[in-house]
């Protein structure tokens, strides 16, 4: 599994809008096969910060996903009024929080 989390940047005044365009890139996203979870939460309004979070199966599905033409197009749209922070990790022992 790979997961995939940081931060995105826009200007607070564009959140609502961003938001919008977010939400329905996320529900085509959670659609997507290898997809485990897709999410998004505004970390800090007044500064335009979003946490996001994203787990999928494996590479093949990260990369059908990041070339998609839905991503393409948000991408796109936002190119030059967002910036990101994100990185991506390789799980290789899933468990539950509270297992050892």
């Amino acid at each position: 599994m790979l997961i995939v989390t940081g931060y995105l940047y826009v200007a607070s005044a564009d959140l609502a809008q961003f938001m919008t365009h977010l939400k329905a890139l996320a529900n085509v996203t959670r659609q997507r096969d290898g997809n485990i979870s897709y999410d998004a939460a505004v970390d800090d309004a007044d500064t335009g910060r979003l946490l996001l979070s994203e787990r999928w199966a494996d590479q093949a599905a990260l990369t059908a996903h990041l070339n998609a033409d839905e991503t393409e197009l948000f991408v796109n749209q936002w190119s030059g009024r967002m910036r990101a922070d994100i990185r991506k990790y390789d799980a290789l022992n899933e468990r539950d929080l509270m297992e050892d």
